[in-house]
């Protein structure tokens, strides 16, 4: 009997992947390219998302993953997608693209602020529902276009994120899953569906809301042209994906209530599972569908801490890049060994670069490295670089317990995945700093793996997500806290919290720039 397989395509915010899975759970193929989302000069603060040359990417990497994996396209099973979230397409009646924009645009700052000041309460009001604000959603980048491009506003006929799009681009069929269209804040997140009453509150149109279907439902399947035009079977399952971040809490098998992942990539992300949600009018942490239908997420978001990791390594460690090509190691590798023996607080260096998730006034101080002396021995670009670390972990001590403040719940572990995840030391410095066991899975790279666990579901291969995660999702290995170690650092984390709003009053005083402020915020 032929081996058979799942396919996974995900559009992330930097790159479009096409990763095919065998049904026990191992990779058997990926084929990646890079996108670019480019401003519109006449717009500042735009990322475009260019279609026709970004599906022309997708569509290479489904071709190249077939051609070097050398299986046959009618031994896939099922495809399903996933993506970056907010980002979002508009189409007209004729379900043409008429306007897109990335995860990452940020032009709608006069519409958030328009909002925020039409109602003094209204944020709060439809984060009730939603779980959103102004700061991530797609309520003031539809407003932008109403107001910037009347004649394109004028043709919306339906809106939808970039797993569906996907899904529509192969078959034609465009329907949105909770889990991603929840992000948009046009979702109640009681009853999973559009709510029409959050458009008409902040004057866009109501009537552009595709289908809504649950993650893991078989919704179509690849169609003739697309058979023709990626080489997979006509007539290949195509299952409803999800949101990186959900997909990702599946593909590490935290799909139960009460469990809790970090992931620690170019952002890191707290998601904890729940089944109940109190909304708290200080609207500080957000809410999404989780893809299981029966659960939601609350979620702390740390902006850039993977980004300032790679701004470090091209700024200071060009050495070590010599190192590392020789060693045949990455320049992480070679700091981590070098930084582990450093003490426990970077001999005091502290750094202020990501803020704990302020949802509704959510910014960022200045970054700076500080309480540092003129000693090179003790103070030197090793001990900056721990310092790096410590402060990512001070930031996910502080969102596990912000959402335990929410909820009144914290996870009896932490499953930590992503790029971070593949640092011993980052590992370990995580687990003493949130003085709990951290749980670190073999697959760590699991928002693809998630996709495909849900492909596998859709067409009943696998009975549903929990047992699938069962099966497939394994552990590489437990981690225990020191616990003299955590005692240190929540010294740590007491004083660095007084050096960030310090450091916050400083931009807030126009002395210095803020590393990123959401738009509308003062």
């Amino acid at each position: 009997m032929r081996e058979k397989y799942f396919l996974a395509i995900d559009a992330g915010t930097g790159s479009v992947r096409a990763v095919l899975f065998d049904t026990e759970g191992n990779q058997r193929g990926i084929a990646q390219r890079e996108w670019f989302h480019h401003e519109d000069t006449r717009y500042p603060g735009s990322m475009d998302f260019d279609w026709n040359t970004n599906w022309d990417l997708a569509t290479t990497c489904i071709k190249e993953v077939l051609e070097t994996s050398k299986i046959d396209p009618s031994d896939i099973l099922s495809i399903s997608t996933t993506c970056m979230r907010e980002g979002i397409v508009l189409y007209n009646k004729s379900g043409q693209e008429i306007w897109a924009c990335a995860n990452v645009d940020a032009r709608s700052t006069k519409e958030a602020i328009y909002l925020k000041n039409l109602d003094s309460n209204l944020e709060k009001k439809l984060y009730a529902k939603s779980g959103q604000t102004f700061t991530l959603n797609a309520i003031p980048r539809i407003l932008w276009v109403k107001n910037n491009l009347p004649e394109v506003y004028e043709q919306i006929d339906k809106v939808g994120m970039f797993n569906d799009w996907l899904i529509y681009k192969l078959s034609g069929v465009l329907s949105v899953d909770p889990s991603n269209g929840s992000t948009s804040g046009l979702i109640d997140l009681s009853t999973r569906e559009w709510d029409k009453s959050i458009a008409e509150s902040c004057g866009i149109k109501s009537d552009i809301f595709p289908p809504v279907s649950e993650s893991g439902t078989l919704i179509a399947h690849v169609n003739k042209e697309s058979a023709k035009t990626t080489g997979l079977s006509e007539g290949t399952p195509l299952v409803v994906g999800g949101g990186d971040a959900q997909l990702g809490s599946i593909g590490v098998g935290v799909t139960e209530n009460n469990q809790g992942a970090i992931f620690g990539g170019s952002f890191w992300q707290y998601e904890y599972n729940t089944d109940k949600w109190n909304p708290k009018p200080t609207c500080r942490v957000r809410v999404n569908c989780h893809a299981s239908k029966d659960l939601l997420q609350y979620e702390a978001l740390a902006f850039k801490p993977g980004l300032v990791m790679r701004w470090y390594r091209d700024a200071f460690l060009d050495y070590e890049k010599v190192l590392a090509k020789e060693q045949n190691k990455s320049v992480y590798e070679i700091m981590d060994e070098k930084a582990k023996d450093v003490p426990v607080g970077s001999n005091g260096v502290m750094c202020t670069f990501s803020d704990i998730m302020n949802f509704l006034n959510w910014k960022h101080a200045s970054p700076t490295f500080t309480n540092f002396q003129l000693e090179p021995d003790k103070f030197n670009k090793v001990t900056f670089y721990r310092a790096i670390l410590e402060n990512t972990a001070y930031l996910a001590y502080g969102h596990v317990n912000l959402v335990k403040e929410e909820t009144g719940k914290i996870p009896s572990y932490i499953t930590f995945a992503g790029g971070a995840s593949y640092s011993d030391l980052w590992s370990q410095i995580l687990c003493d700093v949130l003085g709990m066991e951290v749980r670190i899975p073999v697959i760590k790279e699991a928002t693809a793996f998630g996709a495909a666990i849900l492909a596998g579901v859709g067409v009943g291969y696998y009975p549903d997500i929990k047992s699938a995660t069962k099966k497939l999702v394994k552990i590489e290995k437990s981690l225990t806290p020191n616990l003299e170690n955590h005692k240190k650092y929540m010294e740590l984390y007491s004083k660095w919290r007084e050096i960030y709003a310090a450091q916050l009053k400083l931009s807030d005083q126009k002395l210095t720039e803020y590393l990123w402020i959401a738009p509308g915020c003062n």
